[in-house]
């Protein structure tokens, strides 16, 4: 462990993915201990976080600048460099943070080459993010979430201790434990950035300290306020204001999923069988800036954060849920795979997943995918509003739909009650040989149900993916 400074750093111990799984199904025998707040922590508000992080100071392994703790974060973390299976802990950050200041630390960030801005950060509970491609934090992913949604509240286990192995400006091993009331854990997240974005390989292990109702594996917290579907929007001046705008799935079977998201009126979930799912994620499809105008917050540039189950998973769903917010700092949506094994105390499980930070979308198949949607009054365009009706727009876009026609026998399928339909339509958009617009005039009093599917299809076949969409 040459070059480390022997001052600042506890001796070398021998390091391995095997101890740390060890470690963490130990302590789950054990009765929880939570960690204590840093003294201070809560006095530390954004703008005093901020100029503790940002600022020359210097960085551990020449690419690894901490974070400190603050009242959003007022836990201290432990953390370990590692070099040829060796760790050696970090025993004193005085001089690690922006002008040479003092402070505990609550996380780190990982520096781009040239330490222009930063590519990885782990920071708070078991969070961490990626900028993705285009250098854009939005999409945060969790090591683990417990409850979520349920009554009674949801449990936020914390990552305790990390030991960080870097190779190069691009690439970082990271090991962590988890401890929280109901489940100790460990993770190993290989990390490399590329010039699509950033991939993580991630191996997670959990030993249950107690029942857990709700065990969401890979877990995703994103932002949606509104988009240009929204049947109210704030005050804000922009148009659309969000993150992420759908959750993809890909089933076993291939078939393509897609569910807008929604700042509903009040907290809802909703559970998508998901037997070993070939992937699934929270999208931003909208990335042309005109929809945004926002030339600081830059959601046209936020990443997409997709989920590719490695290994046997089995039965289980993908959840989504969603709940009301009137602005863009609250994270107002999670998505995560739940099993249908039940979690017990005393129990063992690992999993093994690829998170992929990338601005292209890994769910859209050969088949045509939704690109738009809007709604409005029902009835004809420039004539009387239809009483009781909502007219409901969906563009779909793909390569499956060049060279259809009118003629070519194309048609939109729902679940929708027929007394619920009273128009239906599926054609090309002119001037756009790849795009095809579905039109639904409904009566909103006959739907009972909360979303319907819909899809394009041809001679029996799907031309495009399956759209569950929800109901304002």
């Amino acid at each position: 462990m040459g070059g480390l400074d022997a001052a600042r750093f506890a001796p070398p111990q021998s390091f391995s993915w095997e101890g740390l799984i060890q470690r963490a199904r130990a302590m789950a025998a054990r009765p929880y201990e939570a960690e204590r707040e840093a003294p201070g922590a809560n006095r530390i508000d954004y703008d005093a976080a901020g100029k503790l992080t940002y600022g020359p100071a210097e960085a551990l392994a020449g690419t690894v600048r901490l974070l400190p703790v603050s009242r959003y974060a007022p836990v201290p973390v432990r953390l370990n460099l590692i070099r040829n299976g060796q760790a050696r802990r970090l025993l004193s950050a005085k001089g690690l943070f922006a002008g040479g200041r003092d402070a505990a630390p609550a996380g780190f960030r990982l520096l781009n080459p040239g330490a222009e801005g930063d590519w990885l950060s782990f920071h708070g509970a078991t969070y961490f993010r990626s900028a993705g491609a285009q250098n854009q934090y939005g999409i945060s992913a969790r090591g683990v979430a417990v409850d979520t949604a349920l009554e009674g509240g949801e449990e936020f286990p914390r990552f305790t201790e990390f030991w960080i192995e870097t190779a190069g400006d691009a690439h970082v091993r990271i090991h962590a434990l988890i401890n929280g009331p109901s489940l100790s854990g460990a993770m190993r997240i290989d990390s490399t950035h590329g010039p699509d974005g950033v991939i993580q390989d991630v191996s997670a292990a959990f030993a249950m300290r107690r029942d857990i109702r709700r065990l969401g594996i890979a877990p995703a917290s994103s932002m949606f306020w509104y988009d240009q579907d929204a049947a109210a929007r704030g005050p804000d001046w922009r148009p659309e204001i969000h993150d992420s705008d759908g959750l993809a799935i890909v089933a076993a079977n291939g078939e393509h999923l897609w569910r807008p998201l929604r700042n509903p009126r009040h907290a809802r979930t909703n559970a998508f069988a998901a037997t070993n799912p070939r992937g699934f994620g929270l999208m931003q499809r909208d990335r042309r800036f005109a929809d945004y105008q926002d030339d600081g917050a830059f959601y046209d540039r936020r990443p997409n954060l997709w989920v590719e189950p490695l290994g046997d998973w089995g039965p289980g769903a993908v959840m989504l849920y969603e709940f009301p917010t009137d602005s863009e700092t609250t994270d107002n949506i999670a998505a995560f795979w739940v099993s249908d094994e039940p979690m017990r105390a005393g129990g063992y499980h690992e999993w093994r997943y690829r998170l992929h930070w990338t601005s292209h979308d890994p769910s859209v198949g050969s088949g045509a995918h939704l690109v738009d949607q809007w709604n409005g009054a029902g009835g004809i365009p420039g004539g009387a509003a239809q009483e009781g009706t909502r007219k409901l727009v969906f563009d779909f876009e793909g390569d499956s739909l060049i060279g259809l026609d009118r003629a070519s026998g194309v048609e939109a399928v729902t679940n929708l009650p027929p007394a619920a339909v009273v128009t239906q339509a599926a054609y090309p958009v002119v001037g756009a040989e790849r795009r095809w617009r579905v039109t639904l005039d409904v009566r909103t009093a006959a739907i009972a149900q909360r979303e319907f599917r819909l899809f394009l299809r041809r001679n029996g076949a799907a031309l495009s993916e399956t759209i569950i969409a929800p109901m304002q």
